[in-house]
């Protein structure tokens, strides 16, 4: 299995490899031209600033994927629910790859004090993100029908959410 590790600045131009496929090729994200490989690094930099995580999966030298979470909206109420992202290489997928870097991520975001990680899926026929997801035990909570036009077709997006630690059964530290 590859190695999972924190994101680094020269990770920036295989990361934006990776999500430049799925922009040009994948209903996952809804861009629709890809980020340059500055303003990934400016995400990039934009999640390590809140504290939250930005994964790599490497094997070697090869980046093979990345994940991180960022605030699920900006107001403080929504402190503690953070929403998932993770691409990954087409020569990656189907290996258990996003298993991984998904439960690391939940692992990793729960220490930092998220207490609900939320998946805005895009495109109900995105089945493997689907199923990455229902493995590492989030629940389906609704779908938002035809709210994306990507390739010349309405496009839906999935929302799922798993509780983290304590989850809503008390309430946060102050």
């Amino acid at each position: 299995m590859p190695l999972i590790r924190p994101s680094q600045p020269e990770d920036i131009p295989a990361i934006s490899a990776i999500y430049a496929h799925h922009v040009l090729h994948g209903t996952g994200t809804f861009e629709l031209d890809p980020p340059t490989p500055s303003d990934m690094a400016d995400r990039r930099d934009d999640v390590l600033a809140k504290g939250l995580p930005y994964l790599v999966a490497v094997e070697g030298a090869t980046v093979l994927g990345f994940a991180y979470c960022n605030w699920f909206k900006p107001r403080p109420a929504y402190r503690f629910s953070a929403e998932d992202s993770i691409y990954l290489a087409p020569q990656a997928q189907g290996q258990g790859l996003g298993r991984a870097l998904l439960a690391e991520l939940a692992a990793q975001a729960e220490q930092v004090g998220v207490r609900k990680l939320i998946a805005v899926i895009g495109d109900s026929a995105n089945t493997g993100s689907i199923a990455v997801h229902r493995a590492c035990g989030f629940a389906h909570v609704g779908v938002l029908k035809s709210c994306g036009w990507k390739f010349d077709q309405w496009r839906d997006v999935v929302m799922m959410d798993k509780a983290l630690g304590l989850g809503d059964t008390c309430a946060p530290a102050p």
